[in-house]
């Protein structure tokens, strides 16, 4: 009520980053899809990458926390995303076998089967980058509402390609962090044909007698920039090679922290200290560019925050690139209105 002075107290708090219930970005707390056009979601998964640490499940609440400030308008794009959009957080896939693999990979296909049937557009926080294969089936492909039946064209920043056909499983997970850029194709939710993975950099885990890094995806369809030839061609030039791809086609946006130099962002699950990553304005810059492309959704993945630095700069960058993706989505549902 008008009169009341704790509702006005309220109302006069919310613009402060470190008062009231963390949510993503301070967005209105609402667990039902149909609420939304934009569904902010954690997935706080770890049990999809067991060679590495497993504290990416704490990924989710660690930007929830770190984005309370960073609820603006984007000075580039010259648009407030919570204006154009309802945009709200639905909080956390609930993983119930969080330590079983391929049963929160059946859970998280559920939960964003969901946000599918109601045209709602996910923007995630991981957890481990195995989520990416659940929400993927979820919401692209044959049968799927947001993509409009298509296969979605992937635009994939990563250190690592994880397209494993080798083997049949990482440590006993089949739908692992390092087989969902493989099966996503084999099973029709990604046109490779459309699809890239960018930043692809590190040694092999052993010698290759084959043409180089990224041979799977490319054997899968994929085109492959590694952070080399991303160096060659700068960020205008990638731009171009992505949009020229791509095409009309419905495009998923997936980001792994890893692809950032660890100068940057260190709190990772799979660092690749010995070569240098992308900078995080060299990251926004190519986001930036997907502008006017049909973005469908994209998530964030691996933030590890104990291995980050005392002021949590990679959940900080995690933030910044959740808050990109966002606007892609919301400049996508502005060209429509």
């Amino acid at each position: 009520m008008a009169d009341d002075p704790i509702a006005a107290a309220k109302k006069s708090s919310e613009s402060w980053y470190w008062w009231g219930i963390p949510t993503f970005f301070r967005c209105p707390w609402n667990e039902d899809p149909a609420a939304a056009d934009i569904a902010l979601v954690g997935v706080p998964h770890s049990t999809g990458n067991g060679s590495t640490e497993r504290d990416q499940h704490l990924g989710p609440r660690a930007v929830r926390h770190q984005s309370g400030f960073y609820r603006r308008a984007h000075a580039i794009h010259n648009i407030s995303p919570w204006d154009v959009a309802k945009v709200h957080d639905l909080g956390d896939v609930p993983l119930p076998e969080a330590m079983n693999n391929e049963a929160c990979l059946r859970d998280i296909e559920a939960f964003y089967k969901r946000l599918d049937d109601a045209g709602t557009h996910p923007v995630s926080v991981g957890g481990d980058h195995s989520i990416t294969g659940g929400i993927l089936k979820a919401i692209a492909g044959p049968g799927r509402k947001i993509s409009g039946g298509r296969p979605a064209a992937l635009v994939h920043f990563d250190a690592h390609t994880d397209s494993y056909e080798n083997m049949p499983h990482w440590l006993g997970a089949v739908r692992s962090a390092a087989h969902w850029a493989a099966y996503t194709v084999r099973e029709d939710s990604v046109d490779s044909s459309r699809s890239l993975q960018i930043g692809i950099r590190g040694h092999p885990s052993k010698v290759i007698h084959t043409d180089k890094v990224g041979t799977a995806s490319k054997g899968l369809g994929y085109q492959v920039i590694t952070m080399a030839e991303f160096e060659d061609l700068g960020i205008q030039k990638t731009i171009e090679k992505i949009r020229a791809r791509v095409g009309d086609a419905p495009v998923y946006v997936t980001f792994d922290l890893d692809c950032l130099d660890p100068s940057v962002a260190p709190g990772v699950a799979n660092l690749e200290p010995g070569f240098g990553g992308m900078s995080i304005r060299e990251a926004t810059r190519i986001l930036q560019g997907l502008a006017g492309l049909d973005v469908i959704g994209g998530d964030v993945v691996c933030l590890m925050p104990t291995k980050d630095n005392p002021n949590q700069i990679t959940a900080q960058v995690a933030m910044v690139v959740m808050f990109e993706i966002i606007n892609l989505v919301a400049l996508r549902m502005k060209s429509r209105n």
